[in-house]
């Protein structure tokens, strides 16, 4: 697995930063996020074509609209096969790439 740093959340405290990460090579995306509390569970739970509760090795998670970029760069770097390096940069939002 190759998971590359695609971005962190630009209002980030640090501590509780929504990331995302591109793993190109398995074509998948990584989010961090915060845990949604048990009443918004039960309401993706209730919409949900599944018709059943979220099974224990996944999870529902918000993320901020502030992210949209990085969630884009991240789905376009899958489709790509390959991450823009220089698309949330040091200089742009002051994370080092690769460091989350």
């Amino acid at each position: 697995m190759a998971v590359e740093f695609v971005g962190i959340d630009p209002d980030t405290d640090r501590d509780h930063c929504p990331t995302a990460w591109a793993d190109v090579e398995a074509r998948e995306i990584l989010l961090q996020g915060w845990k949604v509390s048990p009443e918004t569970r039960a309401e993706c739970e209730a919409t949900s074509p599944a018709n059943a509760p979220v099974p224990a090795g996944e999870a529902i998670v918000r993320i901020p609209a502030r992210m949209i970029p990085m969630i884009r760069e991240a789905c376009d770097a899958v489709e790509r096969g390959r991450l823009r390096r220089a698309a949330w940069s040091v200089r742009t939002h002051g994370c080092p790439l690769g460091v989350a």
